[in-house]
């Protein structure tokens, strides 16, 4: 049986044909099979024995699964999310909705939050956790999603503040019952429908919170018109865009009586709109 540091040089040799973070990902799924942490696989455990369990994650992976789905976890903004292949994996671009958010509550934060298609919680979850006082409602129509977020939030003991709702927003009315939000965040689908993605999206991540029509944006048709009912007077949206949407998203806003504001991530590309009453 290898030691774990000849273990993870192999498998990192094996899984750069398929992954850019190969060394990376090797750790990871290492730490995983060891039911340890990457600091304390890196710090005190490389001259181990291998892990019976540590070849068949490798395989999984090989086979492009994402490295969060075979886990079951992935760390957004600060929190140890539970995610499944019922949910988008969070991503750390998606940060910047956090960041637009903090930036517009620089004082007092939002008392009441709602986040749009919440998926594993990641937005409503982030944002109740830095501002303790504040109430959440996130909005799914998938039932195994919210399944998965009621999970994180009572593991984050948010359970109290985070209320989870089936709620579909292609139907009608589907916005009557929520009342006004200071904040409101939304991940929603904005891939278009003929687009190529890499095999560990395309075959592993749910299509519905990816794509949204030929051009990507038949959700913000959808949700924009809605916003002006559902934001308080002074409240702020904070939307995430693909990186060639702002003008047609800001133009869809216009038209709903809204004003936006871009916001760009750590790799200087557009990425969040952040929407408020004219």
């Amino acid at each position: 049986m290898a030691e774990v540091r000849e273990a993870l040089r192999l498998a990192a040799g094996r899984l750069a044909a398929t992954s850019d973070t190969a060394r990376l990902d090797a750790e990871v799924l290492m730490a995983n099979a060891l039911g340890i942490t990457r600091s304390d696989l890196l710090l005190r455990h490389m001259f181990d024995a291998e892990p019976t369990a540590f070849a068949a994650l490798v395989e999984r992976r090989l086979a492009h699964e994402p490295v969060a789905y075979i886990t079951g976890s992935q760390e957004f903004y600060g929190l140890d999310l539970r995610v499944s292949p019922a949910v988008l994996i969070p991503r750390g671009d998606s940060e910047t909705l956090i960041e637009a958010a903090r930036a517009a509550f620089p004082g007092a934060g939002p008392a009441r939050v709602l986040d749009l298609g919440t998926g594993s919680g990641a937005l409503l979850l982030a944002a109740l956790t830095l501002w303790p006082a504040a109430q959440g409602v996130g909005i799914d129509r998938s039932a195994e999603a919210l399944a998965v977020a009621r999970g994180n939030a009572a593991k984050l003991g948010l359970g109290e503040r985070a209320e989870l709702r089936q709620v579909d927003w292609t139907l009608p009315d589907w916005d009557a019952a929520l009342g006004r939000f200071d904040l409101i965040l939304a991940n929603p689908p904005y891939i278009e429908s003929d687009c190529a993605l890499a095999p560990s999206v395309a075959a592993h991540e749910p299509h519905g919170a990816l794509f949204a029509g030929p051009d990507g944006l038949d959700d913000y048709r959808r949700l924009i018109p809605h916003l002006p009912g559902l934001l308080t007077r002074q409240g702020v949206a904070v939307v995430e865009i693909g990186w060639t949407q702002a003008e047609a998203v800001g133009a869809l806003a216009q038209t709903a009586r809204l004003v936006s504001h871009l916001h760009r991530d750590l790799g200087n590309r557009p990425r969040a709109l952040e929407l408020r009453w004219l």
